[in-house]
Order: C-alpha cells, then structure tokens, then sequence
C-alpha cells in the first residue's frame, strides 16, 4: 500500500453505494480512486464529485487503473458486471487489485449496525 493509505474504487453509487462511501470518503486512511454508475446523477456520484473525487458511467475505467488500484469494490448486485471485472482483471494480469463483492460488503455493514442489513439494488443493468 502506497503512503499507507487503501487505495479503493467503488462501482455503484444509488442506494447500496452512498452510505458505503461516505464512510470511505470520511476514512483518513482510504483514497477514493474513482466512483462509476451508470447513472452520472446518482446520489453517490453527485457526493463524488463533490469531494473531488472522478467518477464515470464505464465501469471498466476503474480496471484501467491497474496496480495503483488496492480494492475494486462492486455494489452493483449485476453478475455480469462481477464477471467482466474478473475477466479483465486476469486478461490484464493484475494480480494487485482485490475485487470486493457487494455479499463482503453486506457482512462488513452488517458488522458495523450490528445487525444484518438489506443491500437495496434497482433494476438498472450494466
């Protein structure tokens, strides 16, 4: 990890992906890399922006970001977007970044509510 900091990138930003990063945005030791939906006004993406972090509609920008990219985490609940994610990270040869999937996430807010949460997802496909 560079400058001890988890280097994270979020896919998904409605529902499920807002309170996620507003805890990852308020962390000192997380650097948000980036925030991709498909809908550039989503709730999470607005709150991106405003905290200057980049954001985009195409999710695979974020697996561009290669090695400098510590934890991919995808809250999107879309198995074809967790398929492309793994097809690029080992077409690419990334073996650096770890890709976190939204039933880690779950588990973690769960931990913290202390109670299990319901992850809330529409119907939007990527």
């Amino acid at each position: 990890m560079a400058n001890d900091l988890f280097r994270v990138a979020v896919i998904g930003a409605g529902e499920t992906g807002t309170p996620l990063l507003r805890q990852l945005l308020d962390a000192p030791f997380v650097q948000l890399l980036g925030v991709a939906d498909l809908d550039a006004d989503a709730p999470g993406m607005a709150l991106a922006r405003e905290r200057g972090v980049p954001t985009t509609t195409d999710f695979m920008e974020l697996t561009r970001l290669g090695a400098d990219l510590d934890i991919l985490i995808d809250v999107t609940g879309v198995p074809a977007v967790r398929e492309a994610l793994r097809h690029e990270m080992q077409d690419s040869g990334n073996h650096h970044t770890l890709i976190v999937h939204e039933m880690v996430v779950q588990l973690m807010l769960s931990l913290l509510a202390g109670k299990r949460v319901r992850l809330k997802h529409g119907a939007q496909d990527y």
